[in-house]
């Protein structure tokens, strides 16, 4: 790894730890923290499905060792970072990647939240207890992040990858 990347990464899972504590509502049986979906759609458009994951995972681990969020963020924030990066390498639109986030999240992320939440916290939720707030949260973060980076031109962002 470079260190520019190694700089980004650093940047984007302090934005997301940071932004979660100022930028939240509750939604449902969870809590909504949007910036840590807008900071997946940016990463994986900026920095690729796999350094997007990796944010994902250390955003979620620094929160839930300064006791700021709960093991949900682990399911709930790396498989839309995934997708996002993955539909966005696809078909190379922002809009897919937005798209791949709320998937990723609102939907693969809440049934794979049963089984974590059941075996790692001791509940026993259903998957449509989850599903709402997690489309919730990944909806607005989505749509956050794809509107930040509309305005941002392609060219811009190859020097990012580049």
């Amino acid at each position: 790894m470079n260190t520019r990347l190694l700089t980004y990464i650093a940047m984007f899972t302090a934005i997301g730890v940071v932004g979660a504590q100022f930028i939240w509502f509750p939604a449902g049986i969870a809590r909504a923290y949007p910036v840590q979906h807008a900071v997946n759609v940016i990463a994986a458009i900026t920095l690729g499905p796999l350094p997007a994951v990796g944010i994902a995972f250390l955003i979620g681990l620094v929160r839930n060792l300064l006791g700021l969020g709960t093991l949900l963020a682990f399911p709930g924030g790396m498989f839309g970072a995934l997708l996002a990066g993955l539909l966005y390498k696809r078909f190379g639109k922002k809009a897919w990647a937005a798209a791949g986030e709320v998937i990723g999240t609102g939907l693969i992320g809440a049934w794979f939240a049963v089984p974590f939440a059941k075996v790692l916290m001791g509940t026993a939720f259903a998957a449509w207890f989850f599903i709402p707030p997690f489309l919730i949260s990944s909806i607005t973060g989505a749509a956050l992040g794809w509107l930040l980076l509309s305005r941002v031109k392609q060219e811009q962002l190859i020097k990012i990858n580049g």
